[in-house]
């Protein structure tokens, strides 16, 4: 696991903890390869990044932005209520592939 990864889970499991008594709830979500302006500038510069991405990604395709705008809304709806210290990867499966 990447170090920045494994800080983030750190982080939002610690914070989690100490506010949950406060009713506070601490999540964070981790997308994954997301149809954006940003990488389909990198697809066209990087070659074979869009078949590597798909070939990893057991959806078998590219993230959209309301795929993340989804996780979010459950995450500040009443729905999450009970939820803290979750790590939510919002990327097709691709993490799940390891």
């Amino acid at each position: 696991m990447p170090r920045a990864r494994a800080a983030w889970f750190s982080f939002t499991r610690s914070l989690a903890t100490a506010w949950a008594a406060d009713n506070i709830q601490v999540n964070v979500i981790l997308p994954g390869w997301i149809n954006t302006d940003l990488t389909r500038s990198a697809r066209e510069q990087i070659d074979g990044l869009h078949d590597s991405v798909l070939a990893r990604t057991p959806a078998g395709r590219w993230g959209r932005p309301d795929d993340i705008a989804g996780a979010a809304v459950f995450l500040s709806s009443p729905a999450s209520d009970f939820v803290t210290g979750a790590v939510l990867a919002v990327d097709g499966g691709f993490s799940a592939r390891g």
